[in-house]
C-alpha cells in the first residue's frame, strides 16, 4: 500500500485528474455543443470511446513526464523537497525509469491507434513529440532559463489543442475554412481553442516561474540557469507580474463583452473566480520572501487555472 501510494505521488495524480478534466469539459462542453443541428455522429459510442482513448494517451504522456522529471531531479529535490522526494527512497530508480517507458510507449501506442481510426494524423506525431520535449525538459531544458517554462506552457496548451484536432477541426486556412466542409462552427470552435489554450499557457508560465522563485536555493547548488537565478528575484517577479496584468486585462475585455452580451453570469464569474483571485495573487506577489510564500501563490494560481477550465460549462449552458 505503502509503495502504491508513493507511485501516485510520483505521477501526480491530482494533476493527472485536472488534465483528464480540461479534456473532458472541452471536449462535451465546448466542441459538442458547436455541432450544428447535431450533424454528423459526434455523440456516437465508436467515437467517445476513441475520446476516451485520447484521453487516456495524454494521461500516460503526463504521468510518464513526470516520473522523469523526478528522476533527474533527484538530487534538487532533495534540497528543495525532502520529504517528498519517492525516487530512489520508496521507488527504486530503475522502476522508475521502467514506469516511464512503459507509459510513454502506452501513450504513443494509443496516439497512432486514434490517428490510424480518425485519420487525424497530427495526433500521432504531435504526441511523440510531447514524449520527446518532456524527455529533453527534464535532462537539459528546465536548467535553461525561460525554454523550459515555455516548453510546459506550452504542453499545457496542447492538452486542449489536441481535442480541437481530434475533433476534426484544421490549422487556420481562410480560403479552405468553408462551413459546408465541418459538421460544426469552426470559427466558434477555433475561437474558444485559442481562448482557453491561451489562458492555459499564460497562467501555466506564470506558475512555473513562481515555482522557479520558490525553488531556486536547490537550483542554484547544480548551475540551473533559471530566470530569478540568472536575473535576480525582482526581475522574476516583474515579469511574472507581467503576465498577471495582461491575463486580468484579457479576462476584463471578456467579461465586458460577457456582460454586454446579456450573459451577467458568465461576467459575474469571471471577475469572482478569476480577475479578483489574479489581483489577489499579484498582492501576495510582492509580498513574498520566502520558500513558503511562493508555494501558497503557486497553489492559487493553479485553483486560477482551474476555475478557468471549469467556465467551460457555462458555454454548454
Amino acid at each position: 500500500m505503502k509503495l502504491f501510494a508513493a507511485f501516485l505521488r510520483l505521477i501526480r495524480w491530482p494533476n493527472l485528474v485536472f488534465i483528464a478534466l480540461t479534456q473532458w469539459l472541452f471536449y462535451f462542453c465546448i466542441v459538442q455543443s458547436l455541432y450544428i443541428n447535431n450533424a454528423g455522429n459526434s455523440n456516437s459510442p465508436q467515437n467517445n470511446q476513441l475520446f476516451y482513448l485520447l484521453m487516456a494517451a495524454s494521461v500516460f504522456i503526463a504521468a510518464a513526464g513526470y516520473i522523469i522529471n523526478d528522476y533527474f531531479d533527484l538530487k534538487i529535490d532533495s534540497v528543495n523537497k525532502p520529504d517528498k522526494v519517492v525516487v530512489d527512497r520508496v521507488v527504486k530508480r530503475r522502476w522508475a525509469i521502467m514506469w516511464h517507458l512503459i507509459l510513454s510507449a502506452a501513450g504513443m501506442a494509443i496516439s497512432a491507434y486514434i490517428s490510424y481510426k480518425t485519420r487525424k494524423w497530427i495526433i500521432f506525431p504531435a504526441n511523440v513529440g510531447c514524449v520527446l520535449l518532456l524527455w529533453l525538459y527534464s535532462t537539459t531544458f528546465k536548467r535553461k532559463l525561460l525554454i523550459g517554462n515555455i516548453i510546459i506552457a506550452a504542453l499545457t496548451a496542447w492538452v486542449i489543442v489536441v481535442v480541437y484536432f481530434y475533433a476534426g477541426a484544421t490549422l487556420i486556412n481562410y480560403k479552405g475554412w468553408l462551413q459546408s466542409s465541418y459538421p460544426f462552427y469552426i470559427k466558434k470552435l477555433y475561437k474558444y481553442t485559442i481562448l482557453f489554450a491561451g489562458f492555459a499557457f499564460v497562467v501555466s508560465l506564470i506558475r512555473e516561474v513562481v515555482k522557479d522563485i520558490e525553488d531556486m536555493y536547490g537550483d542554484a547548488q547544480y548551475q540551473c540557469k533559471t530566470m530569478p537565478i540568472e536575473w535576480g528575484v525582482p526581475a522574476a517577479k516583474v515579469f511574472v507580474a507581467v503576465w498577471i496584468v495582461v491575463c486580468i486585462g484579457s479576462l476584463s475585455i471578456i467579461q465586458l463583452y460577457a456582460w454586454q452580451s446579456g450573459w451577467w453570469y458568465v461576467a459575474l464569474y469571471i471577475i469572482a473566480a478569476l480577475i479578483v483571485p489574479l489581483m489577489i495573487i499579484l498582492r501576495k506577489l510582492f509580498k513574498a520572501t520566502t520558500p513558503p510564500d511562493y508555494h501558497r501563490i503557486s497553489s492559487m494560481v493553479k485553483l486560477v487555472m482551474l476555475a478557468g477550465i471549469v467556465s467551460m460549462v457555462m458555454v454548454r449552458m
